[in-house]
């Protein structure tokens, strides 16, 4: 269905991105907003009102609510709990999201979503005034790719934190949307640069099987170290990499622990450098960028 013209209401404020990311019986919803205040009322009174969200948190302009599949009927009220996520349907190639909301709230569950990038249709009840409305959206069912990396950087020149960021920003397309972004501080070795961090970017994918070609190219061509290290891990979560993450980031680990790990957790080594011990030991902190840039604090609770 061919997006609405929403020109001439200027109550609109359409979302930039809805990106439904599947696992084998819950979702992550990830809402990129043009207008943060209203992205957090959603989430106060969405997780207020809404039995099928598992928990909710915010990484810069997106909300991220991990979500169980089912139905739930919402008791919604005015001011206290006036929006909520209703169901969510998955299929083989889709997700199907119902939001519901009354008042101002009822044009975000509704017009606002649907303008998203990433939506392929909607259904909507008419919104707005003192109106309950319910807007249901069916966005593609997208997979989990992270990506570690360490060491591309000398003692004269390069940021890994900023040459990752770039390279996932040039493989962006629809197919393999770049959506997160973290530094990970690990135990200062002696084998660093200077500030011993690697990085973890994030990506919802629409083909979990395509490998992540073009990124390795750029990362190849573009590093100043002949001893980076590429780690790839297709999965809704990366739990299984916790304890050696915690390990890397609490003090020095050898090059065969990481593989060990590696191979556990079902991660593919692309680049094989000494850098690898750090990219490996990153992405279980992905999207996790206010905790994982600290030393002193070991991340657990919110990790997927």
């Amino acid at each position: 269905m061919a997006a609405p013209d929403f020109s001439q209401l200027p109550w609109i404020v359409p979302y930039q991105d809805i990106l439904a990311i599947a696992g084998t019986d819950c979702v992550e919803l990830l809402e990129v907003t043009n207008c943060y205040g209203g992205a957090a009322w959603a989430r106060y009174h969405y997780t207020q009102t809404s039995p099928l969200i598992i928990s909710s948190r915010t990484v810069g302009s997106t909300t991220r609510y991990l979500l169980r599949v089912g139905t739930s009927n919402l008791k919604l009220r005015p001011s206290v709990s006036a929006g909520g996520i209703e169901s969510v349907e998955l299929s083989d190639d889709t997700v199907k999201v119902t939001y519901a909301g009354l008042g101002g709230g009822g044009v975000g569950a509704t017009m606002c979503r649907a303008l998203a990038r990433d939506v392929i249709d909607y259904d909507l009840t008419p919104a707005g005034g003192s109106k309950m409305s319910r807007g249901t959206l069916t966005l593609p069912k997208r997979s989990r790719v992270i990506v570690g990396v360490d060491d591309t950087d000398t003692k004269d020149e390069g940021a890994t934190w900023a040459l990752v960021n770039n390279i996932a920003a040039m493989v962006d397309n629809n197919t393999l949307r770049y959506v997160s972004h973290a530094i990970v501080q690990l135990y200062p070795v002696k084998a660093k640069t200077k500030n011993c961090v690697a990085t973890v970017v994030e990506f919802a994918s629409l083909n979990a099987n395509k490998p992540i070609k073009k990124f390795q190219e750029l990362l190849e061509g573009y590093t100043l170290s002949d001893q980076t290290g590429m780690a790839v891990l297709n999965s809704f979560g990366a739990k299984s990499l916790l304890s050696y993450g915690d390990a890397a980031r609490s003090g020095e680990v050898s090059r065969s622990a990481a593989m060990e790990a590696a191979d556990a957790a079902g991660v593919e080594v692309r680049l094989q450098g000494r850098g690898i011990i750090g990219a490996i030991a990153a992405i279980p902190f992905f999207s996790q960028c206010d905790q994982s840039v600290k030393l002193d604090h070991i991340l657990r609770s919110e990790t997927v």
